[in-house]
């Protein structure tokens, strides 16, 4: 049985892990086989860009070896797929190698579009890659006061970073001693702070608290870059001396151009995780089309119940269970208080108030991530 996993991301790398340990007699015997393909060698902790944003943690601190994190037994190439063959059960690769499988899993993971609104890239600050957290950074350390002006687009990867990102500059325009002379402004697309209702309850009052501001029914348009206004789609102005972007996201290239899905995003069954329409191709993470949060928790337990119905069809011929939505993020409030939400598809979360105790257990998780990486957490 040809396992293959594209992507050497969260989702990928985890199930990976849990597949090897699972199918161990398999494996040594031939019945089965994993290999995983990958666009780099390194493995990056994505989570770790909002810190590197605000100058709290260091840009090599953000990768491990992608082969030092798969167990023994695993095939991995960096060698990124370009064409998918689903009638084949083929692959093609940058190189130009054809790999066969039997069971095939995509994790591509999802990119961040501000080419989509007009100005926006030029004239925004945002942290979804090494490099723009780094110019954030170095943007934020020049910046002398006026008015921050923090949009989102959606769908976007971490349904908490634009909370966390404006809490966390909050309290990073504080220690520099210039919060006077700072006014942070937050806007978002639907008639609430945040997309779960529970989470804008809970920071809607936080925010009002901490004297940062907020429009709502805002859908970015355009930004007129020589006089720094933001423009909605509602038809209302916004004026900024420093403009920091959450911006839409899609899936990755190559799953449009192979038609996969619609904006990158494929069609997956809820439940069972496969592709609609194909029993032996499985999607994971940011990839799929669920109705859910774009987060690295919710490629882990994705992947856990993946490797355990793929090990299940294997040693048994069937699946043994259902995912059922499950996803947990950290919700950082500053830089010393953090709270979480925990939900699925039957359940919305409830965040609590914001502890310091929360925020040191997710301080350790950032050191955690290779051990959970790894399937053992």
């Amino acid at each position: 049985m040809r396992i293959l996993i594209v992507g050497g991301g969260m989702g990928g790398t985890i199930l990976a892990n849990n597949l090897a340990r699972r199918l161990t007699t398999e494996l040594k015997s031939g019945k089965a086989r994993i290999t995983m393909l990958s666009a780099s060698d390194k493995h990056m902790y994505q989570p770790g860009l909002l810190y590197l944003a605000v100058g709290r943690i260091a840009p090599d601190e953000l990768y491990r070896d992608q082969a030092g994190l798969l167990e023994p037994g695993i095939e991995f190439h960096v060698d990124p797929v370009t064409e998918f063959k689903l009638d084949k059960n083929e692959v093609v690769t940058q190189g130009g190698k054809t790999h066969a499988y039997d069971i095939l899993v995509i994790a591509t993971g999802s990119r961040m579009t501000p080419e989509t609104i007009p100005g926006l890239a030029e004239n925004c600050e945002t942290f979804y890659t090494e490099a723009t957290a780094l110019k954030m950074f170095k943007r934020l350390r020049e910046f002398e006061g006026g008015k921050v002006v923090i949009t989102v687009g959606v769908p976007h990867k971490c349904p908490m970073a634009p909370l966390e990102i404006t809490f966390m500059l909050h309290d990073y325009f504080k220690d520099r001693g210039m919060l006077d002379k700072v006014k942070l402004h937050y806007t978002y697309p639907i008639g609430r702070i945040h997309s779960l209702e529970n989470v804008a309850k809970w920071a809607t009052p936080e925010f009002d608290r901490l004297g940062i501001t907020y429009e709502t029914l805002f859908n970015m348009k355009e930004v007129d870059g020589a006089n720094k206004i933001l423009k909605s789609e509602e038809g209302t102005e916004v004026n900024y001396d420093l403009l920091i972007a959450i911006p839409a996201h899609k899936g990755m290239e190559v799953i449009e151009k192979n038609g996969l899905g619609q904006n990158g995003w494929i069609p997956t069954h809820r439940h069972q995780l496969n592709m609609e329409g194909r029993s032996n191709v499985f999607v994971l993470g940011d990839t799929t089309n669920l109705p859910i949060s774009k987060a690295g928790s919710t490629a882990h337990f994705e992947a856990d119940t993946l490797g355990e119905n793929i090990a299940g069809m294997i040693k048994m011929g069937t699946p043994v269970r259902d995912y059922d939505g499950k996803v947990f993020c950290f919700i950082e409030a500053g830089k010393d208080r953090a709270t979480y939400a925990m939900f699925n598809y039957q359940n919305p979360p409830e965040p609590k108030a914001p502890t310091k105790a929360v925020h040191w257990f997710k301080m350790a998780y950032n050191k955690l991530y290779w051990v959970s990486a790894r399937g053992l957490l």
